[in-house]
């Protein structure tokens, strides 16, 4: 084996050209799985650091059926969550976790930090140990306010506290003010999928620290979604009982939801069902469409693997037959058929085991595009620094080496001694291998699958991005208040948001700014009556948005029908509504909504229940939920009507292309009207917008690197083929042009045969994507996957590449000299 080694060497450094295009293809096929086995393990597979026993822990995440569609999520409130611990027998342990990015530390050095509220149980489930001090236990986790205690992540207190003893002192913490008790080990996240986490504290002071409004109810009532739910099985219990137990468990709780808000629908409309999930969310059934494609651009790094593979295949068998006359002499010689067949063996896993080398390196590099390109920011994902991707590149280039030496390893094995010492200057006139022929058209049509979802994903974000949302995001900033624990009563409230409404619009390159309780892409519902229908909620889910009269500018919402509103629209003003159009046609189908009667009823802190309030206007339906096509029920309020002190959050508008300029002196002028520690972060509204389209940019993204990427390997494969070609058929060549043929019939010859084969690979590709088109299409929008004119596209490119590439080794055989072909014989 070392001798075949050496000559293997060898006989690679005689043919650089050549070995560098083998480990290149194999390098590019190598790295592409290698990058998505690392993307996909640590989203969707690898356990939580330090989870013990993981196969027993489990996410819990409820179902329940709406207007027909069965809805799943995680996220549920803290009220729930004691309903299910309570009445469930098959899990040892469960916990809450919630997290969000709040306000850490005081003054200047202030800055906003993922914090993990959990309940006390929650660090049993980690193999786990405090580097110094202890975590929290349940005594410091009791409703109503949990003891404010902190337990600070490794890195943070790294990083703020270099590394020094840090127990017993205080740290601020959104709006409260905590004690450290501990320093989690390094690598410990919980089970956080984000931005790595900068302190843990007690659930139960979670709302206090987050400044929430609902901080005195949060475990009585079930009106904020805010905790998710970890739960370990007991010995003996599969996940089937456990799913079953919770589901019982669910319904119980939803019978206690009901008695105090008597619009929740009962269980045999929604059908509630519980599941003990998948720990990763993206791996369990709440996962969204960017998980779906994310498994599809999967699958799409192996297609690309399938392609190197092949042509890899093609250029090992070509070098093969050009050896044919020495591998008969050493056949002759007496070399056994199984030594040449591990020496091919051999040589390919040496390259492989090179391309595989390769491969890592481009990862690394494709893992940073891929971050950049795809990842929000804060993403912690590292591509191929551990020894589980380091591994599954190194069996991928195992099995793509093994894999590409089968078609040679035959070669190797038949073949006749007689024809091969036969063989002179007519060697391969029809020596036309069949097996290369059936790769190439293999290349040609994985490339054209992979063509066509490139295509189809990239109309699919074209769309995204021309869709009109309601509201232009383009030039708008959204302004967030942070109290910092700053008790203000309400009619100081009113005046410091007015202030602050006012030193906004007097900000130069502010164009508008208005005030407004949510943002996008949120949840803000409450209860809604209508005159004249039993249940509204059974049509779907009605969000509402407070603003002030500036709302619709600010935001480029056009109104449709009557009016927007104005400032006489105020607690001494009729009550007011406008509704998007959506929302008209559900509850006045076929009428005039202008002057109907719609009663919100929601808590305003003043304990009254609200009066009817009239449609004065039809706003075009606005995306506030999603970029789905699903009804876009929306109404707006004005907040003088509902309550003067709310608003805390504002949208200013600012001059076009100016957004990335002003953002900073927009946050320093409204923090500096903000009084005691309170400050004020400022992020662009098109932000939100980027984070909804991100499914459709990772598909469009990698669908089109790897689409050009089996293009460009499928090209290189078919000039080498057709080169080949031409080279053993130079005598033939060379006769045909000795008796008349002109330079354009050999052309025509050469490239025809290249186009055929390509054609028939086009054929085949389309039929097989024609087929795959039901599983593709619901990862697209508003995009047919069978559109004739993207088929039709994608076969031209190919064809014309396919040409291309056949062009040059064409021109070549026009030089065949026919006095060499004549002097052969």
């Amino acid at each position: 084996m070392l001798s075949d080694l050496r000559h293997i060497l060898r006989s690679l450094r005689r043919s650089p050209a050549w070995s560098l295009t083998v480990i290149l293809t194999l390098g590019l096929g190598v790295g592409a799985n290698a990058m998505m086995f690392g993307v996909v393990d640590r989203l969707m597979v690898r356990p939580f650091p330090l989870l013990d026993q993981s196969q027993e822990v489990h996410r819990v995440y409820l179902q329940s059926t709406y207007q027909g569609k069965t809805r799943t999520f995680s996220i549920i409130p803290y009220t729930r969550y004691l309903d299910l611990t309570r009445d469930t027998r098959s899990f040892a342990q469960t916990a809450a976790v919630t997290e969000r990015m709040l306000p850490v530390g005081t003054g200047p050095a202030t800055r906003e930090r993922n914090v993990v509220g959990a309940s006390a149980g929650f660090f049993t489930f980690f193999r786990a140990r405090p580097v110094q001090g202890r975590f929290f236990g349940p005594a410091e986790d009791l409703t109503p306010v949990g003891t404010p205690v902190a337990v600070l992540g490794f890195a943070f207190w790294q990083s703020e506290f270099g590394g020094r003893a840090a127990l017993g002192e205080s740290i601020r913490i959104g709006s409260s003010d905590y004690v450290i008790i501990g320093v989690a080990p390094r690598d410990f996240i919980g089970v956080s999928e984000g931005t790595t986490p900068a302190v843990f504290i007690p659930i139960t002071s979670f709302p206090l620290a987050a400044g929430e409004n609902k901080a005195n109810d949060y475990y009585t009532r079930y009106n904020w979604d805010w905790v998710t739910v970890v739960a370990r099985r007991q010995p003996g219990i599969s996940e089937d009982a456990a799913s079953a137990d919770l589901t019982r468990a669910y319904s119980a709780s939803r019978a206690a939801q009901r008695a105090i808000t008597p619009s929740v629908l009962p269980d045999s409309i929604a059908h509630p069902r519980a599941i003990a999930g998948a720990i990763r969310t993206p791996a369990g059934p709440a996962a969204g469409l960017e998980s779906r494609t994310l498994l599809w651009v999967t699958g799409v790094a192996a297609i690309v693997l399938v392609i190197a593979c092949a042509n890899v295949a093609n250029l090992m068998l070509a070098r093969m037959l050009r050896r044919r006359r020495e591998i008969a002499v050493r056949l002759a010689l007496g070399v056994r058929r199984s030594r040449l067949v591990g020496q091919v063996m051999l040589e390919s896993v040496v390259l492989a085991g090179l391309g595989g080398l390769a491969g890592v390196l481009i990862a690394q590099w494709a893992g940073i595009a891929f971050r950049r390109m795809v990842l929000p920011p804060e993403s912690p994902l590292a591509i191929v620094t551990d020894w589980r991707t380091l591994l599954a590149a190194a069996g991928i280039a195992l099995l793509a080496g093994i894999a590409t030496a089968i078609t040679p390893a035959l070669f190797a094995i038949g073949g006749d001694l007689t024809d091969a010492f036969k063989a002179g200057a007519r060697e391969g006139t029809r020596q036309r291998s069949v097996a290369r022929s059936l790769l190439l058209i293999l290349q040609a049509a994985l490339s054209v699958m992979l063509l066509v979802g490139a295509h189809l994903f990239v109309r699919s974000l074209d769309h995204v991005r021309s869709v009109r949302l309601g509201y232009d995001p383009a030039p708008v900033l959204m302004a967030m208040t942070e109290m910092r624990g700053l008790r203000l009563d309400s009619a100081s409230m009113v005046t410091l948001r007015r202030r602050l409404l006012a030193t906004a619009r007097g900000i130069p390159g502010v164009v508008a700014a208005s005030r407004v309780n949510s943002r996008p892409f949120g949840t803000n519902t409450a209860r809604l009556i209508v005159p004249g229908i039993d249940s509204v909620e059974r049509l779907g889910r009605f969000n509402f948005q407070v603003a002030d009269p500036d709302y619709f500018t600010v935001m480029d919402t056009r109104i449709v029908r009557g009016r927007g509103f104005t400032n006489a629209d105020d607690e001494r003003g009729a009550r007011v509504v406008v509704v998007s159009e959506s929302m008209a046609r559900a509850l006045w189908p076929n009428r005039n909504p202008l002057g109907e009667c719609i009663t919100a009823i929601f808590d305003t802190g003043s304990g009254e229940t609200p009066s009817c309030s009239t449609v004065v206007g039809v706003a075009e339906d606005g995306m506030n939920q999603n970029l789905t096509d699903d009804p876009r029920f929306m109404y707006y309020l004005p907040m003088d009507q509902v309550n003067p002190a709310w608003g805390t959050q504002m949208f200013v508008r600012v001059d076009a292309g100016r957004v990335g300029q002003l953002g900073e002196q927009v946050r320093d002028r409204l923090s500096a009207a903000m009084p005691g520690e309170g400050y004020v972060t400022v992020q662009p509204l098109e932000d939100l917008v980027l984070r909804q389209q991100r499914s459709w940019r990772l598909g469009a993204s990698m669908f089109v690197a790897f689409g050009l990427l089996a293009l460009l390997v499928a090209a290189v494969g078919l000039y080498g083929v057709i080169a080949y070609d031409v080279t053993s058929r130079m005598h033939e060549l060379g006769v045909r042009i000795a008796l008349g043929a002109q330079s354009g019939h050999v052309v025509r010859l050469v490239v025809g045969h290249g186009v055929r084969l390509a054609l028939v690979g086009v054929g085949i590709g389309g039929l097989v994507a024609l087929l795959l088109a039901p599983w593709l299409e619901p990862l697209l929008y508003r995009q047919s996957a069978r559109d004739p004119g993207t088929y039709s596209q994608v076969a031209g490119v190919l064809l014309a590449v396919a040409a291309l590439a056949a062009a040059v080794p064409a021109f070549r055989a026009t030089r065949a000299d026919p006095n060499a072909a004549l002097r052969s014989e």
